[in-house]
This record gives structure tokens, sequence and C-alpha cells, in this order.
């Protein structure tokens, strides 16, 4: 027995999200039918995070199991010719068995991308969010780098969700580490991006949705670390939509420690 894990990308827009689903096409079911073609079998693949409903993954893992002595670099062609064009399989190595594409992440990286210029981009459709009201990237920047440390994240989290465990406690905890987190323009587009060591329910969206306000001028630098300390889940933004989420890094390696170019993200 071989365990595999893949990388690979997609564009969330035409799926509800990377989960099975009962009743909709998942990024999950669609790379099960390119499996189920390929090895001739149907196996069972093992994802690194979810995602939800129209968001996106740069870079994303799977790891599956399989008696299959099909070659690497032979797989990722083969489920390549049998993805539809909007998923793409980027790279296949072995791993130990004891390996876990989920358990065994370390830390991950979000960038939520907001097009902010007077007209819509027709070529950004469901993947960014169009917001055509000017906004100060310089303080949203600021107020980012208000998200960073260990924090209890509850007032970022949508409500009735169920948390779940951390690489601080083990257990159900609302606490994250947030290693960096950061706002910069370029040209129209503006790029919130933000690194921890784990995420709660559409807390990056929120996070998003909390920015917006203070790139209009409704919050101001210290704002956002009275809204953390206060948990209200009230005083933080909207849920931003989710076309302009994308997750960006899945590393196994812990931060900071990563080199560029390692296959352990």
């Amino acid at each position: 027995m071989r365990r595999l894990l893949f990388e690979m990308a997609y564009q969330g827009a035409r799926y509800h999200g990377y989960q099975v689903q009962k009743n909709a096409r998942s990024v999950a079911e669609t790379v099960q039918d390119a499996v189920e073609a390929v090895f001739g079998r149907r196996e069972g693949i093992t994802g690194c995070s979810r995602t939800d409903a129209g968001v996106h993954a740069a870079q994303y893992f799977f790891h599956m199991d399989t008696e299959s002595r099909i070659p690497t670099d032979a797989a990722v062609r083969a489920l390549n010719v049998n993805l539809p064009r909007d998923i793409a399989i980027l790279s296949c190595r072995e791993v130990p068995p004891d390996f876990h594409a989920r358990y065994s992440v370390v830390w991950k990286e979000y960038t939520y991308k907001i097009w902010n210029g007077p007209v819509r981009s027709p070529f950004l459709a469901g993947m960014a969010l169009m917001h055509p009201y000017p906004l100060d990237a310089g303080l949203m920047d600021r107020c980012a780098r208000e998200f960073t440390g260990i924090h209890d994240f509850r007032g970022f989290c949508s409500t009735g969700s169920k948390a779940k465990p951390t690489h601080l406690d083990g257990g159900e905890s609302t606490v994250r580490t947030v290693f960096s987190a950061a706002v910069r323009r370029e040209g129209e587009m503006i790029l919130f991006t933000v690194r921890g060591d784990g995420f709660l329910y559409n807390m990056v969206r929120i996070m998003a949705g909390t920015l917006l306000l203070t790139g209009v001028g409704k919050l101001a630098p210290g704002d956002l670390t009275d809204i953390i300390a206060s948990g209200d889940r009230a005083r933080a933004g909207v849920t931003a939509p989710p076309e302009g989420l994308y997750l960006t890094r899945v590393s196994y390696i812990p931060y900071g420690q990563q080199k560029e170019g390692d296959p352990n993200g």
C-alpha cells in the first residue's frame, strides 16, 4: 500500500465547496471521478482543509492510499486529462503511511481579493469582491496588523459554528495564533493576506469584512484590538462574500522554518 500526497489548485466558483455534498457538485467528488477513471477504483481521498462554496485554492493537498504502482508523474498527467479546466493537479509524491494531509498541517495562508476599481471587471466575476468605492489600503494594512498574535477570535467566527481543535490545546477552542496579517494594493486590486496555525469557520471572511470598515474610515487604528478583546461578533464587520477568498498556502513545516521551493509547503 502506498500513500500518495497530491497538490492541486482549483477555482471554486462552480462548486459547492471542497467536501462531498449529497445534492450539489463538490471539488472532492469531481476529483474522485478522475481518480476512479485513472486508478480503476474509487479510492478515498483526504483533503487538507474544508473550503466553502465559491472559495478558491491556489494550493491544496489531499492524500490517497492505493495499491496501484502508477508512477507519480504519470498520475499527475492522467488525472489532469480527466479533470475539468478549473481543477489542476500540480504535483504528487509518496509520503510515509502516518502522514495525514489534514492533521499534519502546521499553518495556512489565505488571501482575500478585493477589486477596488470604479467599474467592475468582467474577467474577475466570481473571482474577487467588487468594491467600487475608494478604500484606504494603507489604513487597512495598519489595522490588519492588530490581528497578529495569540487571540481568542470568537468574535470573528460565524454564530453557532463549532470550533475545531487547535495546535495550541488540542481541544475545542476559539483561540488561534495569527503569524502575520497585511494588506497591499496592486493597481485596482487590494489583497489581504493572513497566515495562522488555524482558522475558525468564516474567520478570514469576517476579518476581510471588518477591514472594509477600516478602509472607508468607519473603524480607526486600535478599534480591531478592542473588537477582538470583546469577543462580540456584532461589533465585527459582515462576512465578506466567498468569491474573494483563496487558500494560498498550506505548510507542513513550522512557520519560519520553510525554505523556498520546499516540497512540504
